[in-house]
């Protein structure tokens, strides 16, 4: 199959010819019809967070499956499926406690599969999967626990869109968060992951939801997703304009950018009591700061949330009956298309900003 290797820290992706064995026990072949470019990605590419090289990267994925291993019984060739980048394991602490996107097996499978091998090979140069996806690829071989069939009237494009940034936005706010309607939100962010955190809150309730970002077109974006507010960050202190829009502080804000600098700045935009929520994923070089008394004199809380704090296999339906009820949003997200050969124009319009969410689509989707 072709796929888009990722060998050195600041050098452009390589798209190859590259070897995927057939799933073992357990297993499952996906065709991949469409991938998302996602910040997660491109943290690695610059060296801001590091894995084992080479490494087929890509985690934001649906597609069909071709084939399964011995011991798969919840899909079958045919099945339409979303994958998911955090494989539960089903009988950790962390799975029996209702929490399974902290099961212990993403911690044990960094650039391997569960069983600690790889299925990808280019020659005699064993490659890694990320997060065990590696979907910027034709083909995956992933965990019986990394996919989750979907209808198949379900668009393959948008339903890519749920292995990741929708279920991490939408879910910051109401798995996280828990943010009551009525309230105050403000989001410091407005990429893919951003967006889906702004109409997060207009489905939860919230009044007034306050985007906050450099770039005018996402701006505008956070208006047609539900933004109330949309304050641009170089036109003043964004921590200000917050407290002035919100009379004195907002009951919730969301960091999804990935800079302490800027959790610090959510910090400060929550009013006495408020809950801010640390999404984006910062570079592993930084630490955040806090505000010293403050904080506590203020009780304010901060909350770090990893995909959405999601309960994988109930939260995806139920966003994709919000889709179907016409209150998500879904097809407005991908504003580019890219085949897998063009993945690092694909990367560099990531960097730049440009856009909403781009995918590199494999086949008809």
């Amino acid at each position: 199959m072709r796929a888009a290797v990722f060998y050195e820290v600041g050098k452009p992706l390589a798209v190859e010819d590259v070897e995927l064995a057939p799933p073992r026990g357990g297993e499952v072949l996906v065709r991949i019809a469409a991938t998302g470019v996602c910040h997660s990605d491109l943290h690695y590419i610059k060296g801001d967070l590091t894995m084992p090289l080479p490494v087929v990267l890509g985690h934001e994925a649906a597609g069909v499956v071709e084939t399964v291993g011995p011991g798969v019984d919840s899909v079958r060739p045919g099945d339409h499926v979303v994958l998911l980048f955090a494989p539960a394991c089903g009988h950790c602490r962390y799975c029996d406690g209702g929490r399974p996107h902290l099961c212990e097996m993403r911690y044990r499978v960094r650039g391997k599969m569960p069983d600690g091998t790889s299925r990808l090979r280019l020659g005699d140069q064993e490659l890694h999967h990320f997060t065990c996806v590696s979907s910027w690829a034709e083909q995956a071989v992933v965990p019986e626990s990394g996919v989750l069939p979907i209808p198949k009237d379900v668009p393959l494009t948008i339903a890519a869109l749920l292995g990741c940034a929708v279920t991490t936005g939408v879910g910051a706010v109401v798995n996280t968060a828990r943010v009551r309607p009525g309230t105050s939100v403000a989001v410091f962010g407005l990429g893919g992951v951003g967006l889906n955190v702004v109409q997060g809150a207009r489905i939860a309730g919230a009044v007034t939801i306050v985007g906050i970002d450099l770039l005018d077109h996402r701006l505008e974006a956070a208006r047609r997703f539900g933004a109330t507010h949309a304050i641009n960050a170089r036109a003043g202190d964004p921590v200000q304009a917050v407290l002035d829009v919100t009379n004195g502080g907002a009951d919730y804000a969301f960091e999804v950018i990935g800079r302490a600098a800027t959790v610090r700045q959510a910090v400060d935009s929550v009013a006495r009591g408020g809950v801010a929520v640390a999404v984006g994923l910062p570079p592993a070089r930084e630490e955040m700061v806090l505000p010293g008394p403050s904080f506590v004199l203020n009780e304010k809380t901060l909350r770090a949330c990893f995909y959405g704090s999601a309960r994988l296999r109930d939260d995806i339906p139920r966003l994709l009956s919000l889709y179907g009820a016409g209150r998500l949003m879904l097809d407005e997200l991908v504003t580019a298309s890219y085949a897998l050969e063009r993945v690092n124009e694909a990367v560099e319009a990531l960097d730049r900003g440009d856009g909403l969410r781009s995918i590199l689509q494999m086949s008809a989707a």
